[in-house]
C-alpha cells in the first residue's frame, strides 16, 4: 500500500480520529523525573550518551533538535493504521500534507501549509538551565520558527515535585543589560550567576505559565504538559545548573554561525519589556478558567495567553456519555480513566514500554470536532480526564 493513501484510509477507519504511537524524545543535559509513564528500565533505552528520556511529544510534527546524534523521525508522532490486521505507523506530517485542511482545517492549512503548533510533556528531576527561545525574526536567521510557549502541571502526573519546583521567570526589575551582558561573557567560567538577577515562583501542580519568546526561564521540577509553537529553537544562557556544567554551544545554539562570540546578539535576543515586566506573575501566570460543561462533563481553559495555541482540560464523570464539539482540530493526551471515544478505545496506561503503543493518544480533524465527539466513561467511579491542545487562533478561545 503507497503512503499516499495510508492518511485517507486512517481517517476513514477511525472516523475523523486518528490514533498516535507514544514519541518519546532523550535530552543529553537533563536528568528524568520518572513520572511519564515509561518504564524504569527505558529511560536510558537509546544509550548514556543520548541522555535520559525525559520528554513525550504530542501530535507533533515538528523534529527534535537534538545534534548530531537524533534519531530518524525523532519528534515526530507516528499514526497507527490497521491495515488488514496488521498495525502500520506513518508520519502525522505525511497525513497533515497530503489531507491539508480535511485534517487541520482550511483556515490553519491555508494559513500555514501545516500543523503550526505541538505539545509535550517534559520531566525532570531538577531544573532547567535559564534559557531562552527566539522570536520569529531571530530564529529565522537559522532557518527556525519564532517559540512561544506555555505549562501546564498536571495533578496526575506530579505524585512528588522533585528536586527544584520552582521557575525562575523574567529578570528583576532594576537590572541591567551590563549586568546579564556580564553573566553571558562569564558562561565559560564556572557558575556565571545569571539568576541571581531573576524570579523564582513555586509550581502548584493545576496551574500553569505562559512563556513568549524572548523571556529568560529556568522551569523547575515539577512533570510538565508543554503546549508550544512548532518549533525546537532554544539557547541556554546559565552556565551549571543542579551541578551539572552547561555545554557552551547551547548557549550559542540559536546563533547565526557569523555571529557566534558576539554577545551583543544573545542580549538582542532577550525582550527587555516582558521581562522586565513589574507585574510579571499577574501577566504570565494561569489558573484554570471555565470553557464549558454540561451534564456528565466540564472543560477548563489550561493555557489561553497564547495566540499560537491553546489547551483545555475536559473531565468525563463516571458512567457519563457526552457529545463534545468544538471549532477547531486538535491533538489530545489522556491523563485518568478509561472508556470509549468515537470508534476508538481510550484508557490510561500505568507503564509503558519504549516502543510500545497505547490507546492512550489520538487526533481529531476539525470536520470531527465540529460535528461533535462522542466519549463514554466506562468506570463507576474513575473520572476521564484528558488535555486538548489546539493550534493558532482557536475560534472557540473567547475570555
Amino acid at each position: 500500500m503507497e503512503k499516499s493513501s495510508l492518511a485517507a484510509k486512517a481517517l476513514e477507519q477511525g472516523k475523523g480520529i486518528l490514533r498516535l504511537a507514544p514519541t518519546w524524545v532523550p535530552r543529553s543535559f537533563c536528568v528524568p523525573g520518572r513520572r511519564i509513564k515509561l518504564h524504569p528500565d527505558d529511560y536510558y533505552v537509546l544509550g548514556g550518551q543520548r541522555g535520559g528520556i525525559d520528554e513525550r511529544w504530542l501530535s507533533s510534527t515538528t523534529p527534535a533538535k537534538n545534534g548530531p546524534l537524533t534519531g530518524e523521525h525523532e519528534g515526530l508522532s507516528k499514526i497507527v493504521f490497521n491495515d488488514g490486521g496488521k498495525e502500520v505507523q506513518f508520519l502525522l506530517t505525511d497525513a497533515v500534507n497530503e489531507l491539508k485542511g480535511e485534517l487541520i482545517g482550511n483556515r490553519l492549512w491555508d494559513q500555514y501549509q501545516s500543523w503550526p503548533m505541538y505539545s509535550k510533556f517534559f520531566d525532570n528531576l531538577g531544573p532547567l538551565p535559564h534559557h531562552i527561545h527566539h522570536n520569529d525574526e531571530k530564529a529565522a536567521l537559522i532557518g527556525q520558527l519564532g517559540k512561544p510557549e506555555a505549562y501546564y502541571f498536571p495533578p496526575q502526573l506530579n505524585n512528588h515535585g522533585g528536586d527544584f519546583p520552582y521557575t525562575f521567570m523574567g529578570i528583576a526589575p532594576g537590572t541591567t543589560r551590563e549586568q546579564i551582558g556580564e553573566c553571558l561573557r562569564n558562561f565559560t567560567k564556572g557558575d556565571n550567576k545569571i539568576t541571581d538577577y531573576s524570579q523564582a515562583f513555586l509550581l502548584r501542580p493545576g496551574t500553569g505559565w505562559d512563556v513568549p519568546p524572548g523571556v529568560l526561564h529556568a522551569p523547575g521540577s515539577l512533570c510538565t504538559y508543554e503546549p508550544q509553537k512548532a518549533s525546537d529553537v532554544f539557547a541556554m544562557y546559565q552556565s551549571l545548573v543542579n551541578n551539572a556544567v552547561i555545554p557552551e554551544e547551547l548557549l550559542w545554539n540559536g546563533t547565526p554561525k557569523e555571529n557566534i562570540g558576539d554577545y551583543e546578539a544573545l542580549l538582542e535576543v532577550i525582550d527587555w519589556d516582558l521581562n522586565l515586566d513589574p507585574n510579571l506573575h499577574e501577566n504570565r501566570f494561569m489558573a484554570p478558567i471555565p470553557a464549558a460543561n454540561g451534564a456528565g462533563y466540564t472543560e477548563t481553559w489550561i493555557c489561553y495567553k497564547s495566540a499560537a495555541f491553546s489547551a483545555k482540560e475536559l473531565t468525563i464523570e463516571p458512567g457519563a456519555t457526552v457529545v463534545i464539539k468544538d471549532s477547531a482540530a486538535y491533538g489530545l493526551i489522556m491523563m485518568q480513566g478509561h472508556g470509549k471515544m468515537g470508534v476508538w478505545d481510550i484508557e490510561t496506561p500505568a507503564l509503558i514500554r519504549y516502543g510500545q503503543l497505547t490507546h492512550d493518544e489520538y487526533f481529531v480533524s476539525e470536520k470531527t470536532a465540529k460535528e461533535g465527539v462522542t466519549i463514554t466513561n466506562t468506570s463507576s467511579t474513575d473520572p476521564i480526564v484528558m488535555l486538548k491542545h489546539f493550534g493558532p487562533e482557536n475560534p472557540d478561545l473567547v475570555l
